[in-house]
């Protein structure tokens, strides 16, 4: 009994080479645990989109991507002086977002990111002076920029790009690749209209694995149902049942990533309505679970167990039987399956 992530693998697959399709040069991204699928399952379907670069998060996962694909591997984490050195080969390329780390690469092959409006890493305009004598013993692959998901400014993406490739260029820095993270296909075939000579290469990750969400769905399996009466004790802290109905043991729990929650940006009124309302349920142990019974999202009766989860079902919904499968609504980047199905 396990908690399984199934994927339509036909129609996932179609989805990869459509968006390779409107993303020429598409550097994919495998960090973190994967998308959820695993760096293994990953670098395979790299490697079948014929990618030559693979994008990783950090040398750590380079370490252990190394052996699953052939090609050469981008790390995303900038380079600092002191890092722990990890035993890489040469087809590894290592970020850097400042004049002294380019310093500290001798002879290594590095992309530069510059500091985009995000300002969480990258050489900024007064350090591209100090550049052209850095990259004379590095061997550059190009600069990067990494762009905000959202833009409540209305300050437009492109127009970003632009004046960076603008500076760049004033500074008499190659501009050969720029590898670009957040922006449209059309604005991507705008940069390269303006910039022909430029080769753009966008590092794509959640649309790339995650964007057709149809594809993919996670189940967990029903090990125990257990009927239970208003008012009887149950579980680690034996709280009272508030009504009738079935304890539904379920295969997912904290181990798997089920329970935790990243946190959100929240804009407008009505998230920011649900969000007060789920916290104040919280503060009397009620608790949404994301299994799916009956067409509903079901409550957990207790916080998540290591390896399983406790859903209380009332009396009137369907008993579920021992064996069948819940839906769950994981999110791919907190979630460890036990197994995949390829269907």
């Amino acid at each position: 009994m396990a908690l399984t992530l199934y994927v339509d693998t036909a129609r996932w697959r179609a989805h990869h080479k459509h968006v390779q399709q409107q993303f020429p040069g598409l550097v994919p991204v495998c960090k973190g645990n994967g998308y959820g699928f695993g760096h293994g399952r990953l670098a395979e379907e790299a490697t079948r989109l014929g990618s030559d670069v693979l994008a990783v998060g950090t040398t750590y996962e380079a370490a252990r991507i190394k052996d699953w694909f052939g090609g050469d591997l981008l790390v995303l984490t900038p380079y600092r002086r002191g890092e722990e050195p990890v035993p890489l080969p040469d087809r590894v390329i290592r970020s850097v977002s400042s004049v002294d780390g380019v310093y500290g690469l001798v002879g290594a092959r590095v992309v530069i990111e510059v500091m985009s409006s995000m300002k969480r890493h990258g050489v900024g305009e007064q350090d591209l002076p100090q550049l052209h004598s850095a990259i004379e013993n590095v061997r550059l692959e190009g600069f990067a920029i990494h762009l905000p998901l959202d833009r409540t400014d209305g300050s437009d993406a492109v127009e970003e790009v632009i004046g960076w490739m603008d500076r760049l260029r004033a500074a008499r820095l190659p501009l050969h690749t720029m590898f670009v993270s957040h922006l449209k296909a059309e604005e991507l075939s705008r940069l390269q209209q303006q910039f022909p000579q430029t080769r753009f290469r966008a590092r794509i990750g959640t649309r790339l694995w995650l964007g057709d969400h149809e594809a993919t769905e996670y189940r967990g399996a029903v090990l125990d149902v257990t009927r239970i009466a208003k008012g009887e004790r149950f579980g680690y802290r034996q709280q009272k049942a508030a009504s009738d109905g079935f304890l539904v043991v379920v295969a997912g729990g904290t181990s798997h990533g089920v329970g935790l929650e990243a946190p959100k940006a929240l804009h407008g009124v009505m998230p920011r309505a649900k969000g007060v309302a789920r916290a104040g349920l919280a503060t009397v142990n009620r608790n949404l679970s994301p299994f799916v019974w009956a067409g509903k999202q079901r409550w957990f009766a207790e916080p998540p167990h290591m390896q399983v989860s406790i859903l209380f079902v009332p009396s009137d919904a369907p008993e579920p039987q021992v064996g069948e499968e819940l839906v769950a609504h994981l999110r791919h980047t907190t979630t460890q399956f036990d197994r995949i199905l390829d269907r």
